[in-house]
């Protein structure tokens, strides 16, 4: 796909990651001079193919786009992947498949610019800082239209992105929606204490006793970065991960192959959290991911139950990490309006859609507006009922 006249540059599709550099993607992924995005990184990437979690078995198919200039430089690249089903993108279009079919379309396969199994605002049109940036954005999304008709795919969906991929896809046409997440933002607070402390009293004294109540527990906790984190760690954790994704999900997505591939890439963006027993025994943990300036929530498993551990797994122990080393929020994942007593607060995500059918893309862009409206309502009226004292955040 070219038009040499006014862009002289040319994309190409490529089916694995393997087929492009570390250097060549990341300096697209992850310039310098912008935050960094541990999930659209090579590494990430690469880690979900190799170990079998995000391969054409599992009906992720690789179709990576690369805009490459004339001389060669690679100058942006998308993360896509044509899809036979909608599971594990946590932006659900269960509905618009089945409207589509039962009209007599055919909504699979569909082309998803996203990260596998990852519900993380970052990037999807991965362009370096540069007077050309939003032309080669554009260039990029234009050209998932054109693999979308070359495939036969009914759409392409890009979720997750930024909301400045947001009004700048939105602007060219493409269907806007969006969700809600909760995020904590960190407003300098030198410790835990200091966050209790802009809490309202009530909510403040819940999250003491629920703290309290796990360490009455006798569990020891630690958090776990790089080196430190040994492959006994992951054998528990993955443990944890089968037995709490299998009842929540029926089958989890990761195989036990991509945390070890995953530590060993970039195991210093990688911030585990594992609770045990007094013997050593661990029971359970929260993995997360280290962005620049965010703790990412991902993972939680557990085989044994206690009490609130959850919550001082994926949400306290975050918190207390981001405040230690200076980091500005927390992105605790997909879900879960319980997190806003626990000084979590909402936040607007972002995604784009392109669908071929005329007659159909009207009806999903109609179904698109109401929604963002129920979006924006919800998301004022939770903000009404923030967990910090009048006046705070």
């Amino acid at each position: 796909m070219s038009d040499a006249k006014q862009t002289r540059a040319v994309v190409n599709v490529l089916t694995s990651l393997g087929d492009i550099t570390a250097t060549d993607w990341d300096a697209c992924a992850n310039p310098a001079g912008r935050e960094r995005n541990p999930f659209v990184a090579h590494a990430f990437l690469l880690a979900l193919e190799q170990s079998k979690s995000a391969i054409p078995k599992t009906g992720w198919y690789g179709q990576h786009l690369v805009l490459t200039a004339e001389d060669g430089g690679v100058r942006g690249v998308m993360p896509c992947y044509l899809k036979t089903h909608s599971r594990g993108e946590y932006v659900f279009d269960y509905g618009w498949a089945e409207a589509f079919e039962r009209a007599g379309g055919q909504y699979y396969p569909k082309l998803q610019c996203s990260v596998p199994f990852t519900p993380a605002t970052g990037p999807r049109l991965l362009v370096p800082p540069g007077v050309e940036q939003q032309r080669d954005r554009l260039l990029l999304a234009e050209a998932s239209q054109m693999l979308a008709d070359k495939l036969e795919a009914s759409s392409v969906h890009i979720t997750f992105a930024t909301a400045e991929e947001w009004h700048l896809l939105g602007e060219a046409g493409w269907l806007r929606r969006t969700d809600t997440q909760f995020h904590w933002l960190n407003d300098g607070y030198g410790s835990f204490d200091d966050f209790l402390a802009a809490l309202s009293s009530r909510k403040r004294k819940n999250i003491r006793k629920e703290r309290e109540a796990v360490r009455e527990t006798g569990l020891t906790i630690e958090r776990l970065t790089g080196t430190d984190i040994k492959e006994r760690h992951w054998d528990a954790f993955f443990a944890f991960y089968m037995d709490t994704g299998s009842r929540k999900w029926g089958s989890p997505y990761l195989t036990r192959a991509f945390f070890s591939l995953v530590s060993e890439a970039m195991g210093e963006d990688i911030l585990l959290v594992m609770a045990s027993r007094a013997d050593g025994q661990p029971i359970a943990g929260a993995l997360n991911f280290l962005g620049s300036d965010t703790v990412f929530g991902r993972n939680w498993g557990a085989v044994e139950h206690h009490p609130f551990l959850h919550f001082e797994l994926c949400y306290y122990q975050a918190i207390e990490h981001a405040i230690e080393v200076g980091l500005a929020r927390v992105e605790a994942g997909a879900q879960g309006p319980h997190k806003l007593a626990r000084g979590y607060l909402p936040v607007t995500t972002h995604s784009m859609h392109h669908i071929a059918n005329p007659q159909f893309a009207r009806a999903v862009a109609d179904y698109l507006d109401h929604e963002r409206r129920s979006v924006e309502h919800d998301n004022a009226y939770l903000s009404e009922h923030s967990p910090f004292r009048k006046g705070e955040p």
